[in-house]
This record gives structure tokens, C-alpha cells and sequence, in this order.
């Protein structure tokens, strides 16, 4: 009597085991929860926010938190929590834009390194190792003194900061696998370059770079509030974590919640994406799987 083959995992039943995994990790759920009401703030800012957070009440100049102003107000009378949700946007744009983009252009020199060989791998690597060799601030503050301030160039400084690690993650990857059968078999059949990178590696280590992305995200916000803080960054009159903290911290003394309460705000946001990273980890790798 012949017994048959156990089926192979499907795609769906693969999404399922990652996501109980996750589920399992308490830290990286609390990461989880953390992130969605930074992404809900952001997107509903207008209709979370309390004020306007350009709306100045020099009566109210440096309240502590009250009825009116439930985190207090800043030097001009602003309302610091309206301030605080409407700065989450800045903050997630930059993020995720710089990230996004720092990851798309520096998988896709990776890639090409590890799979093509030769002097594209050493002139791909040889510039990522000059960019590495700045401090990762001052190569931030170079390219932003340069452009100019503002989000788009923000978001620029940041994305060339985080290429290098990612082309280091995905040559990593390829080199693994441009040897192994699937990939000598797609050749023998005459695919295409682009084909084999896009369709037959690029699945194989896309999680790896989803868990460099999300815990990336996090040194991110804190780039953004490093250049924001200097003044190179987010401009006024848009709402910053860092230019709140930045414009009170001549009020340290006589109202701490100025600036204490944007960097509350920055330290939860880092600590969110951080334990969200760390759970996708745990979760997407196979070796964590309970037999």
C-alpha cells in the first residue's frame, strides 16, 4: 500500500505561518500596534487633531497640559498635542520615502553586483565603501548643506545613507544563490538576466529585506530628527518632532513640556518600528518554526 507525498506548503499557508509566528511575539505585536496608530495619526491628522497646529494663543504661551491643551503649549500659544499628530506625518514621509527608495535603488546594485561579477561587483561595492566611510550624520548633513533644506532633500541625504547596507544585504543574498539549481536551470532555459534577478532571487531574499526596511525605518525618524534639530531638515511652519524640540529647548526650565513631550514622542516611534523589526525577523525566519 503506497502512501502518498505530503503536500507541498502553498504560498497561503506559508503567509499563515508567519503570521502565527508573529502573533506569538508579544514585543513585536506591541511594535505592530505602535506603528498603526503612528500610520492611523498621520492619515487622519485633521480629523484626530484637537487645533490647528499653526493657530497661536499668546495668552496660552507655555501652558502646562490642562483641559484646553491636554499636552500643554508651546512659546507661540500652539497646541502641542495638535503639533505632535500633525508632526507624525513629516516624520513618516521622510521615513518611508527615504527608506523606500534607499531600498529600491540599493537592491538593485546589489543584485547586479553578486550576480554579474567581476568589475560591476568591485565598482558597486568599492563606491558603497566610500559612502560607508562618511559618519553616517555628517554624510547626511553634507548632502543636505549641499541641496538645500526641506523634506525632499531630507529624504535624499537619507535614502544615499541607508543604500550601502542594503546592496551589502542583497549582494550578500545573490552570491548564495546564483549558484544553486533553480538558478542554472532558468539559465539552461535561456532566461533573461533582469528574468533570473527579478523572478527567481529577488523572492528568495525580499524578506531579509523587509526586516532590514522596517528596523532601517527607525534609524530614519532619527536621522530626520537629527537634521531637523540642526535646522536641515523639516521647515517651519510644518510641524517637526525635532523643530519642537528644538524651539523649546530654551524652555527646559521653566516648561520642560515643550520639548520633553516631542522627544516622548520620537523615542516611542523609534521603539515601535524597532520591536516591529525585530518580530518579522523572528517570524520570517524558517529556523524559528516550531516543528
Amino acid at each position: 500500500m503506497s502512501v502518498a507525498a505530503p503536500a507541498a506548503p502553498t504560498a497561503a499557508s506559508a503567509r499563515r505561518d508567519v503570521w502565527r509566528r508573529f502573533r506569538r511575539n508579544h514585543l513585536g505585536m506591541v511594535g505592530a500596534v505602535i506603528v498603526l496608530l503612528l500610520i492611523v495619526m498621520a492619515v487622519f491628522a485633521p480629523q484626530l487633531a484637537p487645533h490647528d497646529p499653526a493657530d497661536q494663543n499668546l495668552r496660552a504661551r507655555r501652558t502646562p497640559p490642562n483641559a484646553e491643551y491636554l499636552l500643554g503649549a508651546d512659546e507661540f500659544g500652539r497646541d502641542i498635542l495638535s503639533r505632535i499628530i500633525y508632526g507624525t506625518r513629516a516624520s513618516l514621509t521622510v521615513a518611508l520615502a527615504s527608506v523606500a527608495l534607499g531600498l529600491t535603488l540599493g537592491s538593485f546594485l546589489g543584485a547586479l553586483a553578486g550576480y554579474l561579477g567581476g568589475w560591476v561587483d568591485s565598482l558597486v561595492m568599492r563606491t558603497m565603501d566610500l559612502f560607508l566611510a562618511f559618519p553616517y550624520l555628517l554624510l547626511a548633513i553634507i548632502i543636505v548643506s549641499a541641496l538645500g533644506p526641506g523634506i525632499l532633500n531630507t529624504i535624499v541625504a537619507i535614502a544615499v545613507w541607508t543604500i550601502p547596507a542594503f546592496a551589502r544585504v542583497a549582494r550578500s543574498a545573490v552570491l548564495q544563490l546564483k549558484e544553486r539549481d533553480f538558478v542554472t536551470a532558468a539559465i539552461s532555459l535561456g532566461a533573461k538576466e533582469a528574468r533570473i534577478l527579478g523572478v527567481h532571487l529577488l523572492p528568495n531574499f525580499a524578506a531579509t529585506l523587509v526586516v532590514y526596511a522596517s528596523l532601517y525605518l527607525a534609524y530614519a525618524i532619527l536621522m530626520e530628527s537629527a537634521l531637523s534639530f540642526l535646522g536641515l531638515g523639516v521647515q517651519p511652519p510644518t510641524a517637526s518632532w525635532a523643530g519642537m524640540i528644538a524651539s523649546g529647548r530654551n524652555y527646559v526650565t521653566s516648561a520642560p513640556h515643550i520639548a520633553t513631550i516631542p522627544g516622548i514622542a520620537i523615542a516611542i516611534a523609534v521603539l515601535g518600528f524597532n520591536l516591529l523589526g525585530d518580530g518579522l525577523r523572528d517570524a520570517l525566519d524558517p529556523r524559528s518554526a516550531k516543528s
